[in-house]
């Protein structure tokens, strides 16, 4: 072979190799580019909040988007004597609004970036024993149910400063525990627990005052506690925690009265303390205090009637008193009180059965309160 014809040769096979590595090293970097992205798309997250009774503080928790997994970043500073419990979160994600049951009063934190809170200014006072804070559509009005007292109080935001101003102290029946406001912004519900009923009122949204509504209070269950409105605001629905029982009620849209639904009450676990509906209004949940699981139903379209799901119940932590849907449809919470932790769940978006998620219960320091996750 001629110099010349060789060189050619090695030329060409020189061209070959470097082609291969070029490609090779195109690959790799695709890869770890892929590799990236997966890691940082499976540690997104977003924060949630736990209200903790017994230490006189306010958890923060980031959710994992993808897996749902929770994890305890900070807490707010201790201040005995407050025992927060209900909490809120204005639309506009700037403020959170935790009532102190035992202080009478309610501690307004400023929300960072990246979800730490500042206290701002002092604690405002309210009434006796405030249980369950709710802010309206609106985003106008919190409300408050204080449970020593037997009222509700409405405040108006100041959503520059989110400073409260008392709008009034309505009168809402013996023991008020759990407040909802119907997601149509027009009726507020109020949970009675000593007495096993239900006083209703309609909101007035251009000055935050509440008028009763005819026919109220409304039967539920003994020890009615925890209560759920469908986003469609069609339904209503109420733990009643001495009879261990759901009662199910249809809202009148016009009136906002509560009518039984056929086959209310349903049978649940032992003492049950509060229920969720998932955000497509196709499940609801049980958290039954007394025998440490999680009932499931789907709810029926047009009728509200419930149906046990296969497999219920689910087994939670030790004394559930919470049960929360994530506003993105994934997951479901549940907050133990004597196993001071709290439980994970996903559900299937076609049968609503429960799949623990892994890792969990998860710990939040504490005996939780209440829970708020941000959306």
């Amino acid at each position: 072979m001629s110099f010349r014809r060789a060189a050619r040769a090695a030329l060409a096979g020189s061209s070959r190799v470097s082609f291969v590595l070029v490609a090779a090293i195109l690959v790799l970097a695709g890869l770890s580019a892929s590799c990236g992205n997966s890691s940082s798309k499976s540690s997104a997250s977003h924060n949630a909040y736990v209200t903790l009774p017994q230490k006189g503080s306010v958890a923060l928790l980031h959710l994992n988007n993808s897996s749902g997994v929770l994890s305890l970043v900070a807490e707010t500073p201790p201040v005995v004597g407050t025992s927060p419990t209900g909490l809120a979160l204005d639309s506009s994600k700037k403020f959170l609004f935790v009532g102190n049951a035992a202080a009478n009063t309610v501690s307004i934190f400023n929300v960072a970036g990246d979800g730490t809170l500042t206290l701002s200014g002092n604690a405002t006072p309210v009434g006796a024993g405030p249980r369950s804070l709710v802010i309206d559509p609106s985003g106008k009005y919190l409300l408050i149910t204080n449970n020593f007292a037997d009222s509700v109080s409405v405040f108006s935001i100041d959503s520059a400063s989110g400073a409260l101003t008392n709008v009034g102290d309505f009168a809402a029946g013996p023991s008020p525990t759990d407040l909802k406001i119907a997601p149509a912004g027009n009726f507020v519900y109020v949970s009675n627990s000593n007495v096993g009923l239900i006083t209703a009122f309609s909101l007035n949204t251009a000055n935050g005052s509440l008028t009763p509504i005819a026919g109220s209070p409304f039967s539920a269950g003994a020890g009615v506690s925890g209560l759920a409105i469908d986003s469609g605001s069609h339904f209503l629905y109420a733990a009643n925690a001495s009879a261990n029982t759901v009662s199910a009620f249809a809202i009148n849209s016009g009136t906002g009265a509560l009518s039984a639904i056929s086959g209310s009450p349903y049978t649940v676990g032992t003492a049950p303390r509060a229920v969720g509906i998932d955000p497509s209004a196709a499940f609801l949940y049980v958290a039954n205090q007394g025998s440490n699981n999680v009932s499931a139903f789907t709810i029926k379209a047009g009728t509200g009637e419930l149906t046990t799901v296969t497999g219920s119940p689910f087994s939670a932590g030790t004394a559930p008193v919470f049960v929360l849907a994530e506003p993105a449809g994934q997951f479901l919470y549940v907050g133990n009180q004597s196993s001071t932790n709290v439980t994970g769940f996903s559900y299937d978006a076609t049968t609503g059965k429960l799949t623990a998620i892994s890792g969990s219960p998860f710990t939040v320091g504490s005996a939780p309160g209440a829970m708020a996750i941000v959306h």
